[in-house]
């Protein structure tokens, strides 16, 4: 079973904002974005998923597709340009990314459940995240 990461979506405020930016930054279904170091496990991570955290929450991954070298010495990350939303859990912030092993990921939510949550007011869906009900 592949290995994930854990990211902090920085300055998004909501998973519509984050799904925005991917798809901006998306062409032919690939959106890239640059982290400083390559993982040492990036075997092992290509296939698995980049989990994102929004206020202090896990809430949607990305497939991750491979990953590049970039300017400047950097790496790229290329993932799938969509997101799949997962059961919230709570998880404190951090910078860069963190490795996620296969027993603590969350859920995927389906799509009637997905389309269901959506509909919820944010300030509610919120509470409810907070209490670990969604």
């Amino acid at each position: 079973m592949p290995l994930n990461i854990t990211k902090v979506a920085f300055a998004c405020p909501s998973v519509d904002a984050l799904a925005e930016r991917l798809a901006q930054r998306g062409t032919d279904g690939v959106a890239t974005i640059t982290t400083r170091y390559r993982p040492k496990r990036a075997d092992e991570i290509t296939g698995g998923s980049l989990y994102w955290i929004i206020k202090h929450h896990l809430v949607a991954r990305s497939p991750i597709l491979g990953f590049e070298d970039v300017e400047s010495g950097r790496t790229g990350i290329r993932l799938a340009d969509r997101l799949i939303l997962v059961r919230s859990i709570p998880r404190r912030a951090h910078q860069g990314w963190r490795y996620l092993e296969s027993a603590h990921v969350p859920t995927d939510l389906g799509g009637a459940e997905a389309d269901e949550l959506a509909a919820l007011p944010p300030s509610l869906a919120k509470e409810l995240a907070a209490l670990a009900l969604i």
